[in-house]
């Protein structure tokens, strides 16, 4: 390989990187810390990196998508410089000497980036026509995928001669004993892995989520206005959640669960939008649009819709209003335009307003947040130390 192709290709390999690096802090931050602002590449309902993050598509076999392109990248730096790797010596032996298994890294950087970027394709398609968002630093590397493709075929190949000497070389490699048992190895590792990740789902909370809380709130139990389970339980629980956060939606489904395994408790839902359309205590915009889920909420609750309104709107991605109202139509017996006639009236924009306030006088300044007997707990816990909590507090078994 010629010196000014290895730059190239380590330049590009490196800014490759250095996004999947951005992009999986982004992942981090939406999945894993409420208090995260927005990223700088969330700039409308449609460009929005931060609720492609969110999504069960940002992830595959357990592992975030912006990791699998880090290790691309890695692979990549790899195969530009495993030549000159092969060579180090030290004291005359070479402790590098396995990699003279790789004996056409050009071809085999063409090929993955072919692949790469076939992939890409695919999840583009699935970002703009199911996600209906697109992540603009995701299809950077869709781009970065061709080129390094492009850049990396050797002289005299093309892109389908390039996988057929990839896989001669596998197969060749694989005929020689010590390299088929370390690949065997590195096979049994991941598959390993992999199944935990996929399993265990803890780099990826949103499908486990998924998992675990499918069902609905008809199924549990008596429910009305903002109130959830047992009007006369001695122990009442508030909630306050905002409709963008995704630790809320996990709050909303274990609250749910709770009322359905425990007697003796009520849980009272409260709005706490994080946005500065419509709460005083923000100084810069974590969750643009959340207040008008919020009023969406509260206007269905005039109607005794309350909580189906409330799990819809946990429960789906919308565009903007139109996609709120047209999902809206599923729900039974729910007037779609006094609903939103509603949702810009005086009483629900006042019912709001107090709702804030009252959270704001309470010193509850993040989501999700709940109050068990005066105690303040911000963020999210377990399910089972949830539980034991309320137990705890007076809440019974069913």
């Amino acid at each position: 390989m010629n010196i000014a192709k290895r730059i190239t290709l380590t330049i590009i390999a490196l800014i490759g990187f250095i996004t999947s690096l951005k992009l999986a802090v982004i992942y981090w931050d939406v999945n894993f810390n409420p208090y995260a602002m927005p990223s700088f590449c969330s700039l409308n309902d449609f460009i929005d990196c931060d609720g492609v993050a969110k999504t069960t598509h940002s992830q595959f076999f357990g592992v975030p998508l912006a990791f699998w392109g880090l290790f691309l990248y890695f692979v990549f730096l790899f195969f530009t410089y495993v030549d000159k790797l092969k060579n180090i010596e030290i004291k005359g032996f070479r402790i590098f000497a396995y990699f003279d298994v790789f004996k056409n890294p050009e071809a085999y950087m063409c090929a993955l980036g072919e692949i790469a970027f076939v992939i890409s394709m695919s999840l583009a398609c699935l970002s703009v026509f199911e996600i209906q968002k697109i992540c603009i630093l995701c299809f950077f590397t869709y781009f970065l995928n061709l080129v390094l493709a492009l850049i990396a075929k050797p002289k005299n190949e093309n892109f389908f001669s390039v996988i057929v000497i990839s896989v001669k070389d596998l197969i060749s490699g694989l005929k020689v004993k010590k390299y088929a048992a370390l690949f065997t190895a590195l096979v049994i590792v991941t598959i390993g892995l992999l199944t935990y990740t996929t399993v265990s789902d803890v780099l990826a909370p949103q499908v486990k989520i998924k998992k675990e809380y499918s069902k609905k709130a008809a199924s549990y139990g008596v429910v009305s206005g903002n109130v959830l389970g047992d009007e006369k339980a001695t122990l009442v629980v508030h909630e306050y959640t905002d409709y963008q956060c995704p630790f809320c939606f996990v709050l909303n489904t274990m609250m749910h669960r709770a009322v359905s395994e425990l007697k003796n408790l009520k849980v009272v839902h409260h709005n706490l939008p994080l946005d500065m359309e419509c709460n005083p205590m923000m100084k810069s915009q974590m969750h643009p649009g959340s207040c008008l889920l919020a009023k969406y909420a509260i206007a269905a609750g005039l109607q005794g819709k309350y909580w189906d309104m409330n799990n819809m709107l946990f429960d789906k991605e919308f565009v903007d209003e139109e996609d709120v109202l047209k999902a809206a139509k599923d729900i039974k017996g729910l007037d779609v335009e006094k609903l939103k006639a509603d949702a810009y009236s005086d009483k629900v924009n006042n019912e709001l307003k107090k709702e804030i306030k009252e959270s704001i006088d309470l010193g509850i300044d993040g989501t999700p947040a709940i109050r068990i007997n005066m105690e303040t707990h911000v963020g999210i816990i377990p399910y089972e130390e949830l539980k034991a909590k309320l137990i705890k507090a007076g809440a019974v078994e069913k």
